[in-house]
C-alpha cells in the first residue's frame, strides 16, 4: 500500500494571515483522515509563520494516523520533537526567506549534527527520516547516520517542463538505491493530481507526503473530497492504471 501523508501547513497558513483562530489546522486534519489520509504531516518553523506549537500538541492529541512533524536540525526542535513525541520526524533543511522548502538536506556537510539529532530522537521512539534531492550520495550518507528513511525531494520532476523524464529517473534511480540500502522510501514537494501518478507508479514509494495541491483543491470542494481524490488517484497508480 501506498500511504497518503497530507500536510495542513496551509491550513495554518491563511490562520497566521489574520492572527485568529480559524481556519484551524487541526480540524483540517481530521477532516483529511476521514477523507482516507493515511497520516498527517505537519511543519514547526523556527519563525512559527504558520504551524504553532498549540496545533502539534492538539494534533497528538485527536489525530488518530501517524503524525509525522518536519523541522530544522536544530537543538529547539530536536528537543521540541522530544517533548511532542510524533511518530515521525523527518528533518529538513529551512532558510527564513524562502516561501517553502527548497532543495533537500545536505547530509554530507552536516553529517555529525545529523547523526546526533538522528541518534536523540531514536531514543525517544521517533522514527527518523530526511528530505534529501535524489543523489546518491546524499542517501547513502543517510543510512551512514542512521536514518529510517528517506524522503525524496520531487520538485524538479514537478517543474520541469522539457526534460520531466529525465528527472522522474533520478527519482526512480534513487528511490530504488535507498531501498537497496534499507532505507523506507517517501517522496514529497510539488506533487499534485495533474503530475503524481509517475511517482506514485514507482514500486519503492512507501508514502507520498502532499500538501500544497490538496489544501488549494480543498478550498473548492472541501478538504475531505479533496483528499479521496488524490488518494484514488495512488490506488489506481498501484493498481497499474
Amino acid at each position: 500500500m501506498l500511504r497518503l501523508g497530507v500536510n495542513v501547513d496551509h491550513v495554518a497558513t491563511v490562520r497566521q494571515a489574520r492572527r485568529i483562530d480559524i481556519p484551524d489546522p487541526v480540524e483540517a486534519a481530521l477532516l483529511a483522515e476521514k477523507g482516507g489520509a493515511d497520516g498527517i504531516t505537519i511543519h514547526l518553523r523556527e519563525d512559527r509563520r504558520h504551524i504553532q506549537e498549540r496545533d502539534v500538541e492538539l494534533l497528538r492529541e485527536r489525530v488518530r494516523s501517524k503524525v509525522n512533524l518536519e523541522m530544522a536540525v536544530t537543538p529547539e526542535m530536536v528537543r521540541l520533537a522530544g517533548r511532542f513525541r510524533p511518530d515521525d520526524a523527518c528533518f529538513v533543511p529551512e532558510r527564513r526567506e524562502e516561501l517553502t522548502t527548497e532543495g533537500g538536506l545536505d547530509v554530507i556537510a552536516h553529517k555529525d549534527k545529523i547523526r546526533e539529532a538522528v541518534k536523540q530522537l531514536q531514543n525517544r521512539g521517533i522514527r527518523v527520516n530526511l528530505f534529501i534531492d535524489p543523489e546518491r550520495d546524499q542517501i547513502e550518507m543517510s543510512r551512514e547516520v542512521g536514518a529510517h528513511g528517506v524522503e525524496l525531494h520531487t520538485g524538479c520532476y514537478c517543474n520541469a517542463l522539457a526534460n520531466q523524464a529525465e528527472e522522474l529517473e533520478k527519482v526512480a534511480s534513487a528511490a530504488s538505491l535507498a531501498q537497496r540500502l534499507g532505507l523506507e522510501v517517501h517522496g514529497g514537494h510539488g506533487l499534485n493530481c495533474e503530475n503524481v501518478l509517475p511517482i506514485a507508479r514507482l514500486p519503492e514509494m512507501v508514502e507520498l507526503n502532499i500538501g500544497h495541491s490538496i489544501v488549494a483543491r480543498a478550498i473548492m470542494v472541501g478538504m475531505e473530497q479533496s483528499v479521496r481524490e488524490m488518494k484514488a488517484l495512488l490506488t489506481k497508480a498501484r493498481q497499474g492504471k
